[in-house]
């Protein structure tokens, strides 16, 4: 049955490619919607008018006549659509009045004839589409469909093909999802016959790559189904730039060599200060890298105290890493000699290649790489820092501070933003990665090798494009079982939507995609890079919650209702307090305080007010997350409330219990102070604000669920 259907559809799309043609005509869709079992109404072609009269006659009901033209994609912008005919005489009035707007539209247009199609009875109208996106390539839509598709542009993406569970996932995640379960009493619609309208499409576009976009605009659904009123069909002759791929193995085993590695060479290493080549040296030497560190020059005999060498062919032994730091046109000929000597890893700082729009000396130096099977980071990077192996392989400024955050960027200026927070913050890092050009190795290498790294707890990325974004997907959903990626995508433009010939093709713009696709990935896209870090940093610290009750203990009427509405905005869920859950907390609270929840102790309470309300908390197994909520009183002061709330989580994380507790502090610049101490002690604690420390918690929160770990 599927090679069938494969072989009418391939000998059906080579015909219309023999006629130089790229858009499928309303018959020529039905033929493919017929052998891939998606759903549309009875239709005829007629030719003339009198053809069109007898074909409306073999339909019960109304029928609908459409301009079937080759020339003409958008039948309705033409006055090519007309439904609602009935009786011989209205059919025989719309078909010449649809041949009379389709000459004025485009007087050259070839007109096949009229397509007579039964009309679909009331029901709600959806999108179901697919187009082929630059990054990764087919992807399949689903959202509000008929005129006002792309106005309300309420649509969601995933990579296709979907299986049936993921076509499911599809019709929940627009933002009008409850309509299609049934509203003001109306019956909710046939979901399992939508989602395979879905399924089906993306089957197709996965089996003939050469069907660029596919609409299916509107589809009518209703309780006792789904049918595609129209389908549209675009083809292209262009066929993907065909990327190297690298193994699993491959991948672990040169990456391994770049982060853990024993000897680096430097190309154009220098003892003149000011020099990139001597920044690389002094940072290799001062950072304390116990390896072999090899400057390379042929001009000098010694580095830094360190014999130098005139080529890299000289330096004896293996090395694992060349970091070059020469001008872009000495590059191709010294990778050269980095391949002959069987370096696995090139580090490129240099500038000047694709980024000034010198794309063939880049294809160049990848050409030369992949000849001699040398994995290339770069070019135009600051380098990179393995923190755990003492590297610090970069121009700019050292940082050491050991921890569980591995942090990528592809821009320079984000890099040293990246260096500042982490040293502000005192975040331990386990590497800082630049990727520049991104020429050969990538976000998907990286995530392999961080996803596997014992030292590393959260990866965290900036990224402006992916090379691949399959290979991408792939990557985090290996990883993000293990540990939270956060991911900050810079360009949210819809360049990509601009020449599309559908309307699937006009809503795909490119961050439209990307936000969606990510999330399929599994990833937490942060919307900004002091969320990012943010992120990065509060992710390792806080515990993973077992559920999803978050309840809020504040000190202040005004900064609980703050807090609620963070709760609300980050995809959080306020606990619904249970009546003996409520009485223990009023045991705690004056009567003129407030139980449910947020929890208002109010603000003159003392200490032991905090601390046996937090104990409450914490003791419930109801309970899978706290928001606390403190105001700056003499009563309480801010070190006072640190103090007592890290010594009672310590207390229970001894005990075995362990949940997210993240604080908002407001008050005197004491709360500073407060924060960093508790921070320090595994409570995400910020000053001023009721929506970073949310923020963080719905991160999460979020990875938790795309990770499966929430019960």
């Amino acid at each position: 049955m599927a090679e069938d259907r494969a072989l009418t559809v391939r000998a059906l799309l080579d015909a219309v490619r023999a006629e130089g043609r790229s858009t499928l005509t309303a018959p020529e869709g039905k033929v493919i919607a017929d052998a891939y079992g998606i759903a549309v109404p009875g239709e005829e072609l007629a030719r003339d008018v009198d053809e069109a009269v007898a074909a409306a006659a073999r339909f019960d009901g109304p029928v609908v006549l459409k301009i079937v033209s080759p020339d003409i994609l958008h039948k309705t912008d033409a006055g090519g659509v007309i439904v609602g005919i009935e009786g011989a005489a209205d059919v025989r009035a719309a078909f010449h009045k649809i041949i009379d707007n389709a000459k004025a539209y485009n007087s050259a247009a070839k007109i096949d004839g009229i397509q007579v199609q039964q009309m679909l009875p009331p029901g709600q109208e959806v999108i179901v589409g697919a187009v082929t996106d630059p990054t990764f390539g087919k992807v399949v839509a689903f959202g509000l469909g008929g005129v006002l598709v792309e106005v309300l542009k309420d649509i969601t993406f995933r990579l296709a093909p979907v299986d049936a569970d993921e076509a499911q996932t599809m019709l929940d995640s627009i933002k009008a999802a409850e309509i299609l379960r049934g509203v003001r009493g109306a019956q909710p619609v046939d979901r399992w016959a939508l989602a395979e309208q879905i399924r089906r499409v993306s089957e197709l576009v996965t089996d003939f790559p050469e069907i660029v976009e596919v609409d299916l605009n509107p589809v009518i659904a209703t309780p006792e189904g789904a049918m595609a009123a129209d389908i549209r069909v675009i083809l292209t002759d262009e066929k993907p730039k065909q990327r190297r791929q690298y193994g699993r193995d491959e991948i672990l085993r040169s990456m391994k060599r770049l982060m853990q590695p024993r000897s680096v060479a430097v190309i154009g290493a220098s003892n003149e200060q000011g020099k990139i080549g001597n920044s690389v040296m002094r940072n290799l030497i001062d950072g304390g890298f116990a390896g072999d560190i090899h400057p390379v020059n042929p001009k000098a005999d010694d580095i830094c105290g360190r014999k130098a060498y005139k080529t890299v062919t000289d330096v004896p032994g293996e090395v694992d890493v060349a970091v070059f730091a020469i001008p872009a046109k000495f590059v191709a000929s010294a990778l050269e000699e980095v391949g002959r000597k069987g370096i696995p890893n090139a580090v490129l700082i240099p500038s000047g290649f694709a980024e000034t729009g010198e794309h063939e000396l880049q294809d160049e130096i990848v050409t030369i790489a992949e000849r001699h099977g040398v994995r290339l980071l770069g070019p135009n990077i600051y380098g990179y820092y393995s923190t755990w192996q003492d590297l610090c392989a970069t121009f700019c400024t050292p940082y050491d501070v050991k921890g569980g955050v591995a942090l990528t960027s592809q821009s320079g200026g984000i890099g040293m933003a990246i260096l500042g927070f982490a040293r502000t913050t005192k975040t331990g890092v386990s590497a800082i990665v630049g990727l520049g050009n991104k020429s050969d190795l990538d976000e998907d290498d990286l995530l392999t090798w961080f996803g596997e790294d014992p030292n590393t707890e959260c990866i965290a990325m900036h990224l402006e494009d992916l090379k691949d974004g399959r290979a991408f997907v792939a990557a985090a959903q290996a990883t993000v079982p293990k540990k939270p990626v956060v991911v900050l995508k810079a360009g949210r433009t819809a360049a990509g939507a601009k020449a599309a010939g559908s309307h699937t093709g006009a809503l795909a713009g490119d961050d439209a995609v990307y936000d969606d696709i990510l999330k399929q990935a599994g990833v937490i896209r942060a919307p900004g890079l002091n969320d990012m870090l943010e992120y990065a940093r509060a992710l390792p610290v806080l515990p993973t919650p077992k559920g999803d009750n978050v309840v809020i203990i504040t000190g202040a009427g005004g900064s609980g209702v703050l807090l609620s509405d963070a709760v609300s905005d980050n995809g959080l869920t306020l606990m619904e307090i249970p009546d003996d859950l409520d009485a223990a907390f009023r045991e705690f609270i004056p009567p003129f305080g407030a139980a449910g929840n947020p929890v208002d102790i109010t603000g003159g309470e003392p200490p032991s007010t905090y601390e046996a309300t937090i104990r409450l908390g914490l003791e419930d197994p109801r309970i899978h997350s706290l928001v606390l909520g403190y105001w700056h009183t003499i009563v309480t002061p801010p070190m006072v409330f640190a103090e007592l709330v890290a010594r009672v989580v310590a207390e229970y994380k001894e005990r075995g219990i362990e949940k997210p507790v993240v604080a908002s502090l407001a008050g005197d610049v004491e709360v500073e102070e407060a924060c960093q101490y508790l921070y320090e002690r595994g409570v995400v604690a910020y000053p001023y604000t009721t929506e970073q420390p949310v923020a963080v918690l719905g991160a999460k929160y979020r990875w938790a669920r795309a990770a499966g770990l929430l019960q």
